[in-house]
């Protein structure tokens, strides 16, 4: 084992239910009203509240954000630390590696303790995690140079009744996952994967139907409970609690996933049931030296056991994950045959159940891939993806007294990136 493995996660790491971005596709999400600084504040917040650890001993925060989506957003990881209640004198890094986001906020944050060369030694433990608002604006051109007051104001909203007739305004989200080098949208990445590995539209059903049927069971089981912490929102004239993700469906059919048309392409077989929720949320916990949790009596789930990040061609970007699952498993050092559980980001079927047949030859069986539901159902809060994945695997691996688990995601522009942790 290589000394990655003196790295630990301290139990105590929470975050936030995923909420979708619209209720019904017609009204503003839940937590449409937080912005991703404050999302992630949330998550820190209620990291630090249950990980009993002193905030003083906290030497740097480390969280991933993938896209910008609010005008508090250029300050990311600063404006989380600031709301989860630690001190201004707390250096603060956003990361942002897309989808994989979050995992690379817990894999540089291991890195800048291993390396030493920034790392605080008086105050030894990270905040790592992610957040992410996919609450993305409009995007206004041409509007540069303009003096202010025909349709530019400098910190106020504009006032759509002055733009000239003509102006083009761009949607951030759709923009987003547009990719130019590949030419093509994530969606269509997932397309190819599809008929590359001839999996047929009842296949991807199934594996959509499957997300949601186990989500459900292990939502109603309260198994995310100790990983979540319930927020609180003020809607028209009454007080919220959200405590659990929105996006499960309670009354999934096959039937009904069959009537669903193909979202992206004529004859495709992607559709809004087989693909990954869009919803907000942020994820924390901390992580440091086995040796500095022990002498500060902090208690440690997980220990890092192996990291990989890989590249493959942008059109098949879903991919990803085997060839980073290949580099984190001789990280760890161990078989893929010694996973116990993993936590496989579902960006769309297809993808999915590409990824899990080439697992197949690495020894990692497809029932041990999402047994507790995935983002199908759960939702994909890009940048906080990640961070989330790595709670409830870490939280399962206990709860299920197994050794090692594994996180992975694919991440647009073709890459892929895995964590390995194993139980303490």
């Amino acid at each position: 084992m290589s000394n990655i493995s003196n790295i630990v996660i301290l139990e105590g790491g929470r975050r936030t239910p995923r909420a979708d971005i619209l209720i019904d596709n017609r009204e503003a999400g839940l937590f449409s009203r937080f912005t991703t600084t404050q999302l992630g504040g949330l998550a820190i917040a209620a990291t630090l509240d249950n990980t009993k650890l002193d905030r003083s001993l906290v030497g740097h925060v480390v969280m991933g954000m993938a896209q910008h989506s609010h005008r508090d957003s250029i300050y990311g990881a600063k404006g989380m630390a600031y709301r989860g209640g630690l001190g201004s004198d707390v250096p603060a890094l956003t990361v942002a590696r897309i989808c994989g986001s979050g995992a690379e906020a817990v894999a540089v944050g291991a890195e800048m303790i291993l390396a030493g060369v920034r790392h605080d030694t008086d105050r030894p433990f990270v905040v790592v995690g992610g957040a992410e608002s996919m609450q993305y604006p409009f995007c206004l051109y041409n509007q540069r140079g303009k003096k202010v007051g025909e349709a530019v104001q400098k910190y106020g909203p504009i006032d759509a009744k002055s733009l000239p007739a003509g102006t083009h305004l761009q949607d951030m989200l759709l923009m987003s996952l547009y990719d130019p080098s590949a030419k093509m949208a994530m969606a269509n990445t997932a397309e190819e994967l599809g008929r590359r590995y001839k999996i047929s539209r009842e296949e991807a059903d199934a594996f959509g139907h499957r997300s949601h049927v186990l989500a459900k069971k292990s939502r109603d089981a309260g198994v995310f409970q100790e990983e979540t912490v319930p927020v609180v929102v003020e809607t028209t004239g009454d007080t919220l609690t959200v405590k659990h993700d929105t996006h499960i469906m309670d009354d999934i059919s096959l039937a009904k996933m069959a009537r669903l048309p193909a979202a992206f392409e004529a004859g495709g077989i992607i559709t809004a049931g087989n693909a990954s929720a869009v919803v907000d949320g942020a994820g924390a916990m901390v992580i440091g030296l086995e040796k500095d949790a022990v002498k500060h009596g902090a208690k440690p789930l997980a220990r890092i056991a192996g990291m990989g990040v890989a590249a493959c061609d942008p059109s098949i970007m879903g991919w990803g994950p085997v060839p980073s699952t290949k580099r984190a498993l001789a990280s760890a050092g161990i078989p893929g045959s010694k996973i116990d559980h993993v936590e496989l980001n579902e960006a769309f079927a297809p993808q999915a159940l590409a990824v899990i047949r080439d697992f197949g030859e690495l020894g990692i069986a497809p029932e041990k891939v999402n047994p507790l539901g995935g983002a199908v159902a759960l939702g994909h809060p890009l940048g906080a993806t990640g961070a989330i994945l790595t709670l409830t695997c870490a939280y399962a691996l206990r709860r299920e007294k197994k050794q090692y688990g594994l996180v992975t995601m694919c991440i647009g522009g073709g890459q892929g990136i895995s964590l390995i942790i194993e139980s303490l």
